[in-house]
């Protein structure tokens, strides 16, 4: 099945079952941190002093992987909501860096999209999350990245707007089902103190579909606001 037929991401079989996998793998490792945690744990308190500092330091490690898991359980669920949202498009030699884009002052990894609504206009998504970016850092192309590693993203597998919130995935083959689920959004769309939301000029309709994602947008603009 060609995951670009589908209304949306999620009613494409193979998408769910690569989220589902994608939440099994947080939840196993989760599960997995804690366990060691716990064995650490008694460890230290059972064990002589001058052996005990080593399973302490276990524990601390322990416990910074374990948060580390639990903080990736929010993103994951943002993913599923654009995923519910919008289609998966194919989309090749999409404009990629690993330095500062010109036009924003973060200094991460982007990728250049069109506007839905104006494509003649590129708007910069940033690599904000840092839920495993590695893997991707890995294939964005630099003059040592190995053609193989460059490949792996081509084509580029995007459901989402750029404006507000998307999600992105690669597959070894076009046509395959769309895995490394990675969440991408725009910073003003995070709600956090002190960022105010933008509307990007986008339509109501296109407002409405990014709130339902889990994306901020203005309240004045949208749809079936009324005013005070």
């Amino acid at each position: 099945m060609d995951p670009t037929n589908c209304r949306t991401a999620w009613d494409h079989p193979p998408t769910r079952r690569a989220w589902l996998q994608h939440m099994t793998m947080i939840a196993g490792r989760l599960i997995g941190w804690i366990a060691v945690w716990t064995g650490s744990l008694f460890l230290t308190l059972a064990s002589p002093r001058w052996i005990g500092w080593l399973f302490l330091v276990l524990l601390v490690y322990a416990t910074f992987r374990a948060v580390l898991q639990l903080a990736y359980i929010r993103p994951s669920i943002y993913i599923q909501r654009v995923l519910w949202q919008y289609p998966w498009q194919c989309l090749s030699d999409v404009p990629r860096g690993r330095n500062r884009h010109p036009l924003v002052e973060e200094d991460e990894m982007w990728l250049e999209l069109p506007n839905p609504e104006d494509p003649g206009e590129r708007i910069p998504l940033l690599f904000l999350s840092g839920m495993r970016t590695f893997w991707w850092m890995r294939r964005f192309g630099t003059a040592r990245t190995k053609p193989e590693l460059k490949a792996e993203i081509e084509p580029l597998w995007f459901a989402g707007d750029p404006r507000f919130i998307a999600v992105i995935a690669a597959s070894r083959r076009k046509g395959e089902a769309p895995k490394r689920l990675h969440l991408l959004y725009q910073r003003t769309a995070t709600g956090r103190r002190g960022i105010e939301p933008t509307d990007w000029n986008a339509s109501p309709a296109a407002l409405e579909r990014a709130r339902r994602s889990g994306a901020h947008v203005p309240d004045a603009v949208r749809p079936h606001s009324h005013p005070h």
